[in-house]
């Protein structure tokens, strides 16, 4: 039996409301889960551009993709390979104190993150990048305390100058 593993679909779809249900619907009439959905307007305002990570072998992939091809306002879909280009974007806000200042800050400095909120007692920081340095930076920051956090999935292109349209 195949190993379960991740992988990206980027889809540009019509730009137009009710879309995204009727792409996300798909996947939750098939039984599947989406580890990490993200959307927005493209370079065109006539289109949006979905990107979807979720786990699987390559039947279930093979599946998804075919399925969403069927759909209407669906007008490209693509599976990004593993050298593209990933990111993430968290904000994440960690507590303040005298004791554990310095070390967050230095954390920030290391991560090249940025603190966009300080009061005397929370930290807000955001950060871009891999999804695998998030993660680090969320396994530093436990110790000091982690008030809230918000994360977006991830948004992906493919490297030079190929595009889902080439």
């Amino acid at each position: 039996m195949e190993q379960k593993k991740q992988f990206v679909i980027a889809v540009y779809v019509d730009n137009q409301a009710g879309v995204l249900t009727r792409v996300t619907g798909m996947f939750t009439r098939r039984g599947f889960n989406i580890d990490a959905l993200t959307v927005g307007e493209t370079e065109s305002p006539a289109y949006s551009r979905i990107t979807i990570t979720l786990s699987g072998d390559r039947y279930a992939r093979e599946q998804l993709i075919n399925q969403l091809r069927k759909l209407y306002s669906v007008k490209k879909v693509e599976v990004l390979d593993d050298d593209c280009i990933k990111r993430g974007l968290m904000l994440i806000k960690v507590k303040n104190t005298a004791q554990t200042r310095s070390d967050v800050l230095a954390a920030v400095d290391v991560y090249r993150a940025k603190v966009i909120d300080y009061t005397t007692d929370a930290m807000s920081i955001e950060i871009t990048g891999d999804p695998s340095k998030i993660d680090a930076f969320i396994k530093l920051m436990m110790p000091f305390g982690i008030i809230e956090m918000c994360r977006t999935g991830i948004v992906a292109l493919e490297r030079g100058n190929n595009t889902l349209f080439n």
